[in-house]
């Protein structure tokens, strides 16, 4: 098992390199000067060459990969100009705030799509199934930070029932000490219910936000693959038997159709991270999504390469994962395959 887990993590290895170079030359790509835009615009020619010159944009482009290659051999992703501080470091910090919202998102959406999917499948052309039609073209066809707007403009604006979406936390209180990372988390390890309820307020408009829209793809992958296994022949010869109605569909039928909506999460987890970044700006949400985005407006390389590759990594584990999943639902599946 270790071996093969170990394979798999080598295999990946050339998709990684091909991201560090398409991400490297993108960013070189990019319209603007980051020197010019850091001297500012009151700074001379000269001021620029000099920052140009700190920077190493001086040098040929195969040059300047050679160096980021052996930077990033050595764990180094580069300085954030912005900030001053190291890349590595920023996303350390900013990478928990980013996974919470994620995580998150992905079971909120798991609690709701699945059970509506299976009830869909269940009664198919009743008012469950066309429920489920409905939640899954809204949540396709809204675009993320509309639905976000709307949401903070019913529930914070008019409504007043939700707090201000302006970060993590409310400015009034203090962040948990920090364990994991994830607020949420460390608040209950701390014992302090209070903030764990005030960080749970913070996160419903944006957990809802990124919620609604990955609901859709999971909804319906659920009732698609319940439909096809709920009308097998192993199924009907399980309801002969006498099995009862619960057991058949645990046991028998979505244990069969889970692999399908297994790979959907999988799926559906990238979409996330991507989605991320929008919702963070929309929320204030200090996460490494927006940071990559503020990084991105002032061309500062480091921080954009860093957040891709970081987002790389994650979803090659996030793959890692599924596979190690597909093996405990269906033994008859093998790493190896």
């Amino acid at each position: 098992m270790l071996l093969r887990i170990a394979k798999r993590l080598l295999g990946a290895l050339p998709n990684l390199l091909g991201i560090v170079v398409i991400t490297f030359v993108l960013t070189r790509a990019l319209p603007g000067d980051p020197a010019a835009f850091f001297a500012g615009p009151a700074g001379s020619q000269e001021a620029v060459e000099q920052v140009r010159e700190k920077l190493g944009l001086n040098r040929s482009m195969p040059e300047q990969f050679w160096i980021y290659l052996k930077d990033l051999a050595r764990g180094d992703l580069g300085q954030a100009l912005s900030s001053g501080l190291p890349v590595r470091e920023e996303l350390l910090t900013r990478l928990p705030a980013s996974l919470e919202l994620v995580l998150a998102s992905l079971v909120f959406a798991v609690l709701i799509a699945v059970p509506l999917g299976i009830a869909a499948a269940r009664h198919p052309n009743s008012w469950v199934d066309h429920l489920c039609r409905i939640v899954t073209t809204a949540g396709v066809s809204l675009p993320t930070f509309f639905t976000g707007l709307l949401l903070v403009y019913v529930f914070y604006y008019l409504l007043g029932w939700s707090p201000s979406p302006l970060g993590r936390l409310d400015p009034y209180l203090s962040a948990p000490a920090a364990i994991t990372g994830l607020y949420s988390v460390d608040s209950l390890l701390a014992g302090d219910v209070k903030l764990f309820i005030a960080c749970l307020k913070q996160m419903i408009l944006p957990v809802l936000t990124l919620g609604i829209f990955v609901l859709a793809p999971l909804a319906r992958m659920t009732r698609a693959s319940m439909l096809a296994v709920l009308s097998a022949d192993f199924v009907r010869t399980a309801r002969a038997s006498g099995l009862s109605s619960t057991t058949v569909l645990v046991r028998y039928a979505f244990r069969n159709a889970m692999l399908p909506v297994v790979t959907t999460m999988g799926m559906v987890f990238s979409f996330l991270l991507g989605m991320s970044v929008i919702v963070e700006k929309v929320f204030a949400w200090p996460g490494v999504g927006a940071f990559a985005l503020e990084a991105l407006i002032a061309n500062d390389y480091a921080p954009v390469q860093g957040f891709v590759l970081t987002m790389a990594v994650l979803y090659t584990l996030l793959n890692l994962c599924i596979d190690l999943l597909y093996v405990v639902i269906d033994p008859r599946v093998r790493l190896g395959s």
